[in-house]
């Protein structure tokens, strides 16, 4: 992932693309931010998993801001963040389709045994290691809950 960022970051200085530049180097200064917080306790860089959690965050953040800026009668601050997000989201891994998902949460349920709610947690954890940051786990969640009670 960070290959990726970085390799990303060199073909936009190329391309002297200014909104995608800032947006990677903004990127980048996020997992160094966590590196080194990291680093302070003692505990390895940043995963693939956490640089996941960091670019799923920064999506999060700017479609609030975008929202806020529309509010307020600034649309070209809300576009700025728009574009932002499509270069962030980029670099995410393409989400599951809903008869994906579906599928998953069955193979999920056969794998773990899982016969009831008690069980559910297994089922999500399950999910989260095969799929990180392709599903919803929020919607996941309920999807889970919907086939344990059936």
């Amino acid at each position: 992932m960070r290959d990726k960022i970085s390799q990303a970051l060199k073909e936009s200085i190329k391309a002297r693309d200014t909104r995608r530049t800032a947006t990677f180097r903004l990127i980048n200064a996020a997992i160094k931010d966590r590196d080194i917080a990291a680093r302070g306790e003692g505990k390895d860089p940043a995963s693939e998993q956490e640089i996941l959690q960091i670019l799923q965050k920064m999506v999060k953040q700017r479609i609030e801001s975008a929202t806020v800026y529309e509010e307020n009668d600034r649309a070209e601050l809300a576009q700025q963040e728009r574009e932002e997000i499509a270069i962030i989201e980029e670099l995410l891994p393409q989400p599951l389709s809903d008869d994906e998902v579906s599928a998953a949460i069955q193979d999920a349920i056969k794998e773990t045994g899982a016969e009831g709610l008690r069980d559910m947690g297994k089922v999500v954890g399950v999910l989260k290691a095969k799929f990180p940051g392709r599903i919803d786990m929020g919607q996941a969640s309920k999807s889970v809950k919907a086939a344990l009670n059936s």
